[in-house]
């Protein structure tokens, strides 16, 4: 297919943008005092543990209602269907790993699945103790969990359930390998350890405002700092090389045939350096010469019980009084998603659920297409490595983003998203490692653009404002598509990209109590701020998982942009931008701040503004009552 668009030469290593708590030498001091890099590294630590808790917590209540849905619905069926139906069962949900169903009127029971054998005799016992003791209380209609165990590296638990209507029950072993994905996630997310692998990745780390060399040691070393290919280099021409030319450079730069995106061009030399080439190609006076950067997942996975409702950031003025507010029936919902109702999001559902028409692109490591919350909401896709194979999501990263945009609400299962009907078009820019190139993110974009996305959601970024990837959120922004990005999680007020250009909407994180998240990033170019701490959502195979950041953040101010265009098909991307500024809640300092931008979205406000075509004010009502209070109070002093 013919492409007439301009796309800049610049290959930024994509980072998924639940940035970590990096240390910087221009830490904020406004809301939590200066840190050290040792306090920082502490707290991120704190942080891992309190991920594994919630996430175990996730896991444990989701396992549980997975089973007693077998138990309601296996026993009206016939001996032969209930096989086929536990083995489906057991095919989608791969970390059940062994399933035994016991009836104990009639004394029988049969099993799905096998007992793994651990090189320890203790282990292999103490399984079938479990499972026994699991059996032994089953039968007594009570229910069962076993203390964690490690088999063969992994944790695992047994967990036994009674029907409370027949004579039937469940024991099953269960792979908790979800919590030690998420350990493994956060260590380098967090920086925990060095990443990215520059041994892997053949990359080179500089400081993004010197771009002189830095050495990644340590994790803490990633703060501020970019990388590139060692051996790779974007150019832009200001005019197309012939073939006769092209073949010359080839020659000279020991490059493959090089890699075009519109008409930015990446060349990858086997003997010439970024630099050695970078110094090659200024004879031919290009538009611009930039390294093939390379972006890294940033997703902070803080996980903590849920905050009691006590504590949970409610509306505190009369507006909405007497609008009925519909609270999904989504199994974890209430006991974990502190994050909607703290943005009336459940009030904004009064006006719209979202329309089939307004379609999110998900740019990032892909989506679990068969997540069963997920069902219905998904549009094929794209796959930028490998366009012949889906965008299956091996990370996790683009599947929790999806689900807090477009889980399946009240269907009684898992956790409720943001927008009922709006349809998710997943492309997959980053891999399994959580990451890409500039090129890889800038074809996502456009492809998405070119295949009907209305928003865009970009939880991914670096710190090096790059003209490749810039052209590419220009082509979108310039067909009227509304660009979401998240600022990140290193507590520094560097501006980040995408995030920070002019056409894009710019998302920092608040935790449950409308505070700035210990991790956000902050400055002038913050729009507005969202929750994005202890975030439960979808993970893949069937599963849930709690992140922070600011990459959970983002999709929240992406679904707010779906049901603005839902309920409003009119509005410009512009005009979508300027509602989601005005009907903010004020946080911080009166007014914009570089701590919360305008303040914390409002779906209700948000959605009433756009139903009412309103996005002609200068100023937010609310901060000028603000202001105006602050003023009598001082008045008076």
């Amino acid at each position: 297919m013919q492409r007439r668009y301009v796309v800049g030469a610049f290959a930024l290593g994509v980072a998924v943008l639940a940035l970590p708590l990096l240390w910087s030498s221009d830490r904020n001091s406004h809301s939590n005092g200066m840190t050290t890099a040792s306090q920082e590294k502490n707290a991120k630590h704190q942080i891992l543990q309190q991920d594994m808790l919630f996430t175990g917590r996730l896991f444990a209540m989701d396992s549980r209602r997975d089973m007693e849905v077998a138990l309601t619905e296996w026993k009206q069926q016939s001996p032969e269907q209930m096989h086929a139906l536990a083995d489906e069962f057991m095919q989608s949900h791969p970390h059940f790993v062994y399933v035994k169903w016991v009836d104990m009127g009639k004394s029988t029971e049969w099993v799905k699945g096998q007992l793994p054998k651990d090189e320890s005799w203790q282990t292999n016992k103490r399984v079938k103790d479990y499972i026994q003791s699991a059996k032994t209380n089953v039968t007594k209609r009570q229910s069962y969990t076993s203390p964690e165990l490690m088999i063969n590296g992994k944790n695992h638990v047994v967990m036994g359930i009674p029907s409370p209507h027949s004579d039937h029950g469940i024991i099953a072993l269960i792979n908790q390998h979800v919590v030690q994905t998420v350990r493994k996630h956060q260590q380098k997310n967090l920086r925990l350890v060095p990443y990215p692998p520059e041994s892997k990745y053949r990359v080179k780390s500089v400081d993004s405002s010197s771009m002189r060399d830095v050495k990644v040691q340590d994790g803490e070393d990633n703060a501020g700092t970019s990388h590139y290919y060692q051996n790779e280099i974007v150019v832009r021409f200001r005019k197309d090389p012939d073939m006769k030319q092209m073949k010359q450079m080839i020659k000279d730069t020991g490059c493959e045939h090089p890699r075009k995106l519109g008409y930015t061009y990446v060349f990858r030399s086997k003997r010439m350096t970024a630099e050695q080439m970078q110094q090659y190609f200024s004879q031919f006076n290009p538009i611009y010469i930039e390294p093939h950067f390379l972006y890294m997942t940033n997703g902070n996975n803080s996980l903590r019980s849920s905050p009691p409702t006590s504590q949970l950031p409610l509306n505190t003025d009369n507006e909405g009084i007497g609008v009925a507010v519909e609270e999904p029936n989504d199994a974890l919902y209430k006991a974990y998603q502190w994050n909607l109702p703290s943005i009336h999001t459940n009030r904004g559902w009064s006006m719209t659920k979202g329309q089939k028409d307004v379609i999110v692109a998900i740019v990032d490591t892909g989506v679990d297409l068969k997540h069963r919350d997920l069902q219905g909401k998904l549009l094929k896709g794209y796959n930028v490595f490998d366009p012949n194979n889906p965008p299956q999501d091996d990370v996790g990263h683009g599947t929790h983003v999806a689900g807090i945009i477009g889980a399946t609400v009240n269907n009684g299962e898992g956790v409720a998203g943001m927008t009922w009907y709006n349809p998710i078009l997943p492309v997959k820019a980053l891999d399994s490692d959580g990451s890409g190139t500039s090129y890889s993110v800038a074809e996502g974009i456009i492809w998405a653009t070119d295949n009907g996305a209305k928003v865009i959601n970009l939880s991914l970024g670096n710190y090096v404002d790059g003209a490749f990837l810039h052209d590419a959120v220009k082509y979108a922004f310039d067909r009227d598509v509304v660009l979401i990005a998240a600022t990140g999680n290193d507590n520094t007020k560097r501006p980040g990209y995408p995030a920070a250009y002019p056409e894009v909407f710019a998302v920092s994180a608040t935790d449950e109590n409308q505070k700035r998240a210990s991790f956000s990033n902050y400055g002038n170019y913050v729009d507005v701020v969202a929750p994005g701490s202890s975030i439960a959502s979808t993970y893949p195979s069937n599963q849930y998982a709690a992140l922070s950041g600011t990459s959970m953040a983002c999709p929240h101010v992406s679904a707010l942009a779906a049901l603005i265009r839902s309920v409003n098909s009119g509005l410009k991307n512009t005009e979508v931008y300027d509602i989601m500024r005005q009907s903010v809640v004020d946080l911080g300092s009166p007014g914009k701040d570089q701590y919360f931008g305008y303040g914390l979205i409002d779906v209700a406000r948000a959605l009433s503004m756009a139903e009412q075509g309103n996005t002609s004010l200068s100023l937010f009502p609310q901060n000028i009552n603000r202001q105006l209070k602050l003023a009598i109070e001082q008045f008076i002093k």
